[in-house]
């Protein structure tokens, strides 16, 4: 599976990237963070909603597909040294992202440094304790797949108490936080998409956020500096002297 299949938009309305778009809010000038941000699927509709995007990308060929909806695109290796990357954010977004990395708790810290005071951050990961894994587990099986939970490019794992512990390590503390149902609009073919699959997926949605710990597919986590906890509400836009797109290529 190439890169370019493997990171399509989960469009439907519970899942992650829908709920991050909903609680990220309009823009109005304000500084985003896009980390790992693979072609600009998150960027593109953040830069839409009025934010000004910087994004990081490990992939030179998906940082430079993704660079026109950014103002900044910088190819780096998160978890090596990292460029001035301006002023202060108003949003740091972690969409999908820190399951893949080494040293999760890491980048947080070091990304932390470039929020401001009254920023916010936003985070979704795969819920290891997931019903399906629990269930696999019990009859002796753990294997990889090519999406998902499991997907064999996960190098972390994550129930809801762990990754509250995480954010906590890195000086967070939870605003607002939701599961998503699984994703049957990505996992069932299109012949089955109709009023019956939006009436389960709905069910399935409603059942994830009562027992998250058990039905959660992924956990999707506002968060903010400790001490800081207020309500994630729209701040004076800061206008941008220019507003220019560049790709930034830094030697890792």
């Amino acid at each position: 599976m190439t890169a370019a299949s493997r990171y399509t938009l989960k469009a439907d309305p519970w899942s992650s990237h829908s709920v991050i778009l909903r609680w990220s809010g309009p823009g109005r000038g304000r500084r985003a963070l896009d980390v790992g941000a693979a072609d600009g699927l998150l960027s593109r509709h953040l830069t839409a909603a009025g934010w000004r995007v910087v994004a990081i990308e490990g992939d030179p060929t998906m940082a430079r597909e993704g660079s026109s909806h950014c103002e900044r695109m910088v190819v780096a290796d998160l978890e090596k040294p990292l460029p001035v990357l301006g002023e202060p954010f108003d949003l740091i977004v972690y969409g999908d992202v820190l399951e893949h990395l080494k040293d999760p708790l890491g980048v947080l810290q070091m990304l932390n440094r470039t929020l401001a005071p009254d920023g916010r951050v936003l985070v979704s990961v795969p819920n290891i304790a997931h019903f399906w894994v629990r269930l696999n587990l019990l009859v002796g099986r753990f294997e990889y797949a090519d999406r998902g939970i499991l997907d064999r490019t996960h190098l972390r794992f994550f129930t809801r108490r762990s990754l509250h512990r995480l954010l906590q390590d890195a000086g967070l503390e939870v605003v607002r936080q939701t599961a998503t149902p699984v994703p049957l609009y990505q996992v069932l073919p299109a012949r089955w998409h109709g009023r019956l699959l939006a009436v389960v997926h709905a069910t399935g949605a409603a059942a994830a956020r009562t027992f998250p710990r058990l039905l959660g597919y992924q956990f999707v986590v506002l968060a903010a500096p400790a001490r800081r906890v207020t309500s994630f509400v729209s701040h004076p836009a800061r206008v941008s002297p220019r507003r220019g797109q560049s790709t930034e290529q830094i030697s890792v």
